[in-house]
């Protein structure tokens, strides 16, 4: 998801370093959520329930302010652009926890700002690459061949390959998602109409996949429910809105680095709570994955002035 920031940028202060902290822990631990009701209901089912319900709650926001005059022929295409691919993101990254843990799919996902990066380099003249970040290209790459060397569970995940490789073009279709934004009359849209055509998208696709694949199978809970009003309430709604909040306000290249804690908290979250193992392969190739997409995504040079 991206919106273009207005020329005037503040500096990332306290109140949004903390807020940030927040949105990476709620990002982070989503996929173990999502993976823990997986008994109660599919993967792909949830992402696909909670992106509806999130969708009408938004379209509701943008009705109460007004925006959606913002709805207009200059959107709808790119919206639907956006839509198909955010749900492509969701539908790969629900089959993906199906077959690999929760600590490896959120590794495998955050590869989308390197993937971003890459894209914008390619057909945007002025966010081509510089050597240093070619360099951070180069090491996110190798991390992800490494990680794809290492064991991982394969009693437990005997599929754990494929399932890395469905979270890796889950990252793939989010950065598509970013660079048709970026290249449209959507980056100038409001963040409720840019939200709901995302999530109108992943809620149509993720679902029809669900009911394609057979993955209707419902055992309503307690816990299926609070986990629900959780992604729903919570991850899809309150923290994507959120993120857009901040990107009016400060930069989203400074913003963009503190999101690299998501994929720290997921890896926690997994180990702590799903009990996820992590073998030495993957946890160095995660390491480079995580500085080399911060290198890809700022430069050195950047990254130095970003926190004077």
């Amino acid at each position: 998801m991206s919106q273009r920031q207005p020329v005037d940028r503040r500096p990332i202060d306290m109140r949004a370093a903390a807020v940030m902290a927040v949105l990476c822990l709620i990002w982070g631990t989503q996929q173990v959520t999502i993976k823990a009701a997986a008994a109660q209901m599919s993967p792909i089912l949830q992402l696909g329930v909670r992106s509806a319900l999130a969708a009408m709650a938004t379209l509701g926001l943008a009705a109460a302010r007004g925006e959606l005059r913002a709805m207009t022929r200059a959107t709808v295409l790119p919206g639907l652009a956006v839509g198909v691919f955010f749900g492509l993101e969701f539908v790969f990254a629900g089959e993906a926890l199906r077959r690999t843990s929760a600590s490896h799919v959120t590794v495998y996902l955050y590869c989308a700002p390197l993937m971003i990066a890459f894209g914008l380099g390619l057909v945007h003249r002025d966010e081509r690459l510089r050597p240093a970040q070619w360099l951070g290209v180069a090491l996110a790459f190798a991390g992800v061949a490494l990680t794809f060397l290492g064991r991982g569970d394969p009693g437990l995940y005997p599929a754990m390959r494929l399932g890395d490789a469905l979270a890796l073009a889950g990252a793939a279709s989010w950065a598509i998602t970013a660079i048709v934004l970026r290249g449209s009359r959507l980056a100038d849209a409001p963040a409720t109409i840019t939200l709901f055509y995302q999530l109108v998208g992943a809620g149509l696709l993720a679902t029809t996949t669900a009911l394609t694949l057979g993955e209707t199978a419902v055992h309503a809970d307690a816990a299926l429910a609070l986990s629900l009003v959780w992604q729903v309430a919570v991850v899809a709604f309150g923290s994507y809105l959120t993120w857009f909040a901040l990107l009016r306000r400060y930069s989203a290249t400074r913003l963009g680095v503190l999101s690299f804690l998501t994929p720290v908290f997921g890896v926690a979250a997994g180990i702590i709570l799903m009990g996820d193992r992590i073998d030495g392969g993957f946890a160095i190739g995660a390491c480079m994955i995580l500085i080399g997409i911060v290198i890809a995504t700022t430069g050195l040079p950047h990254l130095r002035r970003a926190y004077r």
